[in-house]
């Protein structure tokens, strides 16, 4: 390429990196599949031991409940503090959005046990109709999981971030809108956008790693990492690892 291609092209921007020493890994959408984080726990610690970080995070992307069946399982383990030797940051999924919604609102329960919530409620050993539950049905299994719901969950739960921030990567749960500054994007967007960001090919000023939309390969992109491989129906857990200007993952 001449110097002039050059210049018309721009300047080439520098390869994304997490901050020095750290090593990051980023875990997708789980949706109750505890063995499968079970055993992507397992080849995260083997990989810890290998290479010289001086730490280690791991970011979970949310999505922990609904359409796999154990997902009272998920929530034990992941309240008593995700993996160890390594600090863990939890982020908020649009699944659990909704299951803290229902416990405040019962009405709520038709959309979510259509989309997955019979069976986080079934793992809490509430049970109901998945087609067009009466108020009265709703009500019960809402006042069911407050009762069940151990306040370790609760606490984990409410306590839950919508993003976070390492050196050039932006972790959130569903992605953001693009033209929008980061500090001004919208809680919704963060857990619920889909087309409007996958289809986009901006730059966003960091490369955002993110869940929600399933696909059976890893979409690794100049502007976004998607992580969510639909373990709950793939039997694919997928997690992305950062360190320096490396980006490699692993996989159930």
């Amino acid at each position: 390429m001449n110097r002039k291609a050059r210049e018309a092209e721009g300047p080439r921007r520098a390869a994304p990196r997490a901050p020095q020493g750290e090593r990051i890994y980023a875990i997708g959408d789980i949706h109750g599949r505890d063995d499968l984080l079970q055993e992507l726990q397992e080849m995260i610690q083997d990989d810890m031991r290998e290479g010289d970080a001086e730490r280690h995070t791991v970011v979970f992307l949310g999505d922990y409940v609904d359409r796999g069946t154990a997902n009272y399982d998920v929530l034990e383990w992941l309240s008593q503090g995700g993996i160890p030797g390594a600090e863990n940051i939890f982020l908020i999924g649009n699944h659990e959005a909704v299951m803290l919604q229902f416990l405040q609102d019962a009405e709520i329960g038709r959309d979510w046990v259509r989309f997955g919530g019979d069976t986080t409620l079934a793992s809490y050993g509430v049970r109901i109709r998945r087609e067009n539950p009466s108020i009265g049905e709703l009500l019960g299994a809402q006042a069911e999981l407050q009762a069940r719901l151990p306040k370790t969950h609760e606490h984990f739960l409410k306590n839950l971030k919508l993003t976070y921030r390492a050196g050039d990567y932006l972790f959130v749960h569903a992605g953001i809108r693009p033209g929008v500054p980061l500090e001004q994007q919208d809680g919704n967007d963060l857990i619920w956008i889909r087309n409007r960001f996958i289809d986009s090919d901006a730059d966003f000023g960091c490369v955002v790693v993110h869940g929600h939309t399933p696909n059976p390969e890893i979409q690794s992109r100049h502007n976004r990492i998607g992580i969510d491989t639909g373990a709950y129906f793939s039997g694919r857990l997928t997690a992305v690892v950062l360190e320096n200007d490396i980006r490699r993952f692993l996989s159930t």
